[in-house]
């Protein structure tokens, strides 16, 4: 199913499933995506999807509609699209060919780490136990221990906009090797976040607008992390 991700200055809005055959696009409250600003005309513009295809057209809107930068007055959508209408952009993603961009270009598949650069799952928990201490060391291995609530991250800037990766593993692993690399661990009380690799000595990835360091961090719900250039914001379900 494709998706429209609302941005305004690089930061993600909304998003919306396209599982109807018409949206329109507009100001005015009756509009199926709603952009109240003075710059968005009362209906600006229309996708009509027809089967596996969308197609947008403009609906003779004061200041135009753009798709990557370029005036249309009808354009047959295609996955990576920008939608510009006033100060707003609207990224067209195709799923399931975002999945396997994202994947291949930030999430570290584990037959893919090299050894000799990438820690091991083992040597990441051994770094949240020993931040906890040996009573929170405890409690977070021990068997049976309460559910933890789901989290995933939203990628909130680049070509991956709007982009949601569920944190269901033990151990999720991030970003470009050779660049910087970070893992996401799931322990029975919480999340954390360590540096596990960069290119440069002390490069470490962002958590809220300052370094992790080399201990794991615990996250919280709402934190932003920097990591290989990308924002993703962690939230808890």
């Amino acid at each position: 199913m494709a998706r429209l991700v609302l941005s305004l200055d690089g930061q993600v809005m909304a998003e919306y499933n396209m599982n109807k055959e018409r949206y329109t696009i507009g100001r005015l409250p009756d509009n199926d995506i709603r952009i109240d600003n003075a710059a968005v005309s009362g209906h600006h513009s229309l996708i009509i999807n027809i089967l596996n295809d969308s197609f947008l057209e403009d609906l003779n809107s004061t200041n135009g509609t753009y798709v990557n930068g370029k005036l249309i007055k009808k354009h047959a959508l295609q996955h990576g699209d920008v939608i510009t209408v006033g100060h707003h952009q609207l990224r067209f993603v195709e799923d399931d060919e975002q999945q396997d961009e994202f994947e291949k270009t930030m999430v570290i598949q584990p037959s893919a780490r090299p050894v000799e650069k990438l820690r091991t799952a083992a040597e990441v928990a051994e770094k949240v136990g020993g931040s906890l201490g040996a009573t929170g060391r405890t409690r977070a291995l021990a068997d049976g221990a309460a559910a933890l609530r789901k989290a995933k991250l939203q990628v909130l800037s680049g070509a991956f906009a709007g982009r949601e990766v569920e944190l269901s593993k033990a151990l999720t692993t991030l970003g470009r090797p050779g660049v910087q690399v970070a893992a996401i661990t799931r322990r029975a009380e919480a999340y954390y976040i360590v540096h596990v690799d960069s290119g440069k000595a002390d490069d470490f990835p962002l958590l809220n607008g300052t370094p992790i360091g080399a201990q794991a961090t615990k996250l919280n719900d709402n934190d932003v992390i920097q990591l290989a250039g990308v924002k993703m914001g962690f939230f808890v379900n």
